[in-house]
Parts: C-alpha cells; sequence; structure tokens
C-alpha cells in the first residue's frame, strides 16, 4: 500500500510533533519568563538561565540525536516491511547514550565554574549559572531516554504518544516553576533560580517515566537490552558521529554568539536570552512538519517510492513558507507584549526590540532550511548535513560575526549572522535533494 502525503496525513504526523517539539523551548522559555520576573537580580537571573540552556542545549543536541537516527531507521525497515529486523536497536541505542549522559555528568559537575567562566560569565551571573546547572544537568540522562523513545515513536509512524507526553511535561515544568520558584506561603519557601531547575528536572523524570510506559504498552518494542547488538548498530552509530560532529558546528555557532552576547553587558545577554529562545521556539513549531517529512521519506525511500517523495518535498515547501510567515506576522502583530512576558527591565527590553524583527524575518528561511533538515535525516544522508553545517558556520557564521563585531553592530550583527547561516544551511540541501530524486522519480 503506497504511502499517503495527503495534506490530512502530513498534518496528522505534524501537528502532534509540533506540539511535543515546542515543549523542548518551553521548558526553558518557562524558566526564563518567571526567573525573569523575579524582585531579585532578575536580570542577571535571566543571563544565567540563556548560558546554562546554551551549554545544555549543545549537550542535549549532540547526545539527542538518536532520535533522527532511530526514526530513520526504523521507518525505512516499515516501509520496507522488516521492522521485525530493528525491534531490539531502541534499547540498545538508549542504553548507549543515557550511559554516555552520566559519563558527562560526572565530567562537567566538578567544572560547572570554569565552564561557564568560558561564556564570559563573572560575579553573580556566574554564581547563578553554577546553581542552576548543578541541578538542572540531573535532568539529562531522562531528556535522553526521552528523545530516543521519542524517535522510536516517529520512525513508527507515530506522533500522536509524544505529544501527550510533552503536554504533560510542560504543564507540570510550568506549575512548578511558580510554585518553587516564587514559594507557596506556608507550603513551599521561595527558591528563586534554583526552584526552575528543580521545577524541570522533575518534569524531564516524570516524562521519562511516562515515555517507557506508552513504549512498553503500545508497541511491540522492548525496553530489555538484548546481545549482540543489532546488525543495524554500525549504520546507527556511524549516522549518529556525522550528526554528533554536526551538532558540534550548531555548537560553535551558538557558542560564540553567546560568549558575544555576554561580553557586551549584562544588558545584552539578558535580551540575547529571550530572542534566540523565542528563535528556538519558532524552529521548533517548523519542526513539526520538519518531522512529518522525517518521518515520510524515510518510509517512502524504503518503499523506494521516489516520485512521491519528490511530491512530498513540494508540498512541505510551500507549507514551510506558508507556516514561516505565519510565525512572522504573529510576531510582528504582538512586538512588544511579547518582551514584557519576559522582563520589565527598559534596557533589556531596549535591546530585545532592536533585534526581535531580524528572529522574525528569518522564519521563512528557517522553514526551508528545518524541513529538509528533517527530510535528509529521515532518508540517511547525515554525511550531507554535517558537511553542509560545518561549511555554513566556518565560512558563513563566524566570518560574518567577527565583522559585525568589529564594527559594533552587538546583537544585531549575531543575527544578522544566524540569518546569513540559515540561507546557507537550506538552499544547497534543496538543490541537492532535487538533483539526485528528480532523475529517479523520472524513472520510477
Amino acid at each position: 500500500m503506497s504511502t499517503s502525503i495527503s495534506l490530512k496525513h502530513i498534518n496528522k504526523l505534524a501537528i502532534p510533533a509540533l506540539i511535543a517539539g515546542v515543549s523542548e523551548p518551553i521548558l526553558s522559555l518557562t524558566d526564563a519568563a518567571v526567573v525573569g520576573n523575579v524582585q531579585n537580580n532578575p536580570t542577571e537571573a535571566l543571563a544565567a538561565i540563556g548560558i546554562v540552556t546554551t551549554f545544555l542545549s549543545m549537550l542535549i543536541w549532540i547526545l539527542g540525536q538518536t532520535r533522527s537516527a532511530i526514526s530513520s531507521i526504523i521507518s525505512q525497515h516499515v516501509g520496507a516491511n522488516k521492522l521485525d529486523q530493528v525491534k531490539d536497536l531502541p534499547a540498545q541505542a538508549i542504553f548507549l547514550i543515557t550511559s554516555l549522559s552520566l559519563v558527562i555528568i560526572a565530567t562537567t559537575y566538578p567544572f560547572a565554574s570554569q565552564i561557564f567562566t568560558l561564556y564570559n560569565a563573572s560575579d553573580l551571573i556566574l554564581d547563578y549559572s553554577i546553581d542552576y546547572y548543578k541541578i538542572r544537568v540531573f535532568g539529562f540522562p531522562f531528556t535522553l531516554f526521552v528523545i530516543a523513545v521519542f524517535g522510536t515513536f516517529r520512525g513508527l509512524q507515530n506522533t500522536f504518544y509524544p505529544m501527550i507526553i510533552a503536554i504533560i511535561g510542560a504543564g507540570l515544568n510550568v506549575i512548578l516553576d511558580f510554585a518553587f520558584v516564587y514559594g507557596i506561603t506556608g507550603l513551599i519557601t521561595p527558591m528563586h533560580i534554583k526552584g526552575a531547575a528543580y521545577a524541570s528536572v522533575i518534569a524531564q523524570i516524570v516524562m521519562a517515566l511516562i515515555s517507557g510506559y506508552l513504549l512498553l504498552t503500545k508497541t511491540a518494542i522492548p525496553l530489555r537490552i538484548t546481545f549482540p547488538f543489532n546488525k543495524q548498530i554500525g549504520n546507527f552509530a556511524i549516522m549518529i558521529l556525522n550528526l554528533f560532529i554536526r551538532t558540534l558546528a550548531l555548537n560553535i555557532t551558538l557558542y560564540f554568539a553567546t560568549k558575544f552576547a555576554t561580553g557586551y553587558g549584562k544588558n545584552y545577554i539578558a535580551a540575547y536570552t529571550i530572542a534566540i529562545n523565542l528563535w528556538f521556539l519558532g524552529a521548533f513549531i517548523i519542526d513539526g512538519y520538519a518531522s512529518a517529512g522525517n518521518i515520510l521519506s524515510g518510509k517512502l525511500l524504503g518503499e523506494k517510492n521516489y516520485g512521491t517523495l519528490l511530491q512530498l518535498s513540494n508540498k512541505l515547501i510551500k507549507i514551510g513558507i506558508l507556516q514561516g510567515c505565519m510565525i512572522a506576522v504573529l510576531g510582528a502583530v504582538f512586538y512588544y507584549p511579547i518582551g514584557h512576558i519576559f522582563t520589565k527591565e527598559p534596557e533589556v527590553l531596549k535591546q530585545f526590540y532592536n533585534v526581535f524583527w531580524i528572529v522574525l524575518a528569518m522564519q521563512p528561511l528557517c522553514a526551508l532550511a528545518f524541513i529538509f533538515d528533517g527530510m535528509f535525516k529521515g532518508l540517511g544522508k547525515m554525511k550531507d548535513l554535517r558537511n553542509l553545517l560545518l561549511l555554513s558556520t566556518i565560512l558563513v557564521f563566524l566570518p560574518i560575526l567577527f565583522i559585525a563585531d568589529h564594527y559594533d553592530f552587538k546583537l544585531k550583527g549575531i543575527f544578522i549572522a544566524f540569518t546569513f547561516w540559515i540561507i546557507a544551511r537550506g538552499f544547497p540541501l534543496i538543490i541537492k535533494f532535487r538533483k539526485q530524486f528528480s532523475p529517479l522519480a523520472q524513472n520510477n
């Protein structure tokens, strides 16, 4: 039976994936919004959230690539009607990746001060960063577990259960953020920035428990680790290695952006924290359709249905541009109220409003880049993604960032560099995809 790429079927996959994906930046946005409105040192606390979130995002994105690798392998085997050959792979992948996360906790925890000093954090911002990280990092293994389970569900063409898990986790995090940061009279003492960290960790643990339960009860995929390793583990490892290198390049971009913003002063890093987290939110909204592209492209490749694969890319281009424009328009309508959600500090708001328009203008370009990024992951073409991001970072982002800094563009320079970086990531993927699959579709 041929895989459907009707708008109804795409939305059936994309909308739950969109909701699930948005939960990830919502955890950090909620922390930023709640902590940014505390009475004591809100600017320093917001800056610390931004610095730690950048570092944690680096770790999560590097190891969280298991989702794409598992989804790609499973979806291709579903398309080829050979799922039984990879049923033991998710448990083995989860075992490997969570074991590595424990090593990372052990090696970064004692050196938190040195790590965040590299981000130009100092004085109270550094103290807050250390406090927040030393709690938040313990949610890391649970986050990776959830990500791997989400990848398994995606490979099985199911984005509904990840959506449910994500809604529960995000909702719980919001409730606990208010309870722990501000306190509840007679019950909970206000914990300031530490409360935000505890809220996130508890939400991550609950999401992991629900993920494991649903995977065991709603699918035929076991969580019991068996040996020897599945024969696809080598392919999985190569995908992870390529995505690992790719994500290092991504995080070099974020590291330099955060480092420069911090160096400009506390108001700049606070404004950057708001802007970059809203950019992440937009990215994850678009990621719903990128996920649909990931899921369907892997299955269509397994079916060798190249004509439909090409049609899918054309549909997703139209959807992505429309969605990016909608996000930009919505942000423009609520331009000033959005800033006040996160802070009341006038200098922080001034710097934020100076660059938020660039974040909004980027959204259609981001849509194209992220959708084809998702499709290439579904096709298992991690090497192409690795090479392109390395070149985009080294030849586009970093030169523009340093030139903009030389001319004192400050935050505007950072987000201009991001814009050209996105263009360099997206358009070459579209060209390469069409060059490869247009001839195959004609022969199909």
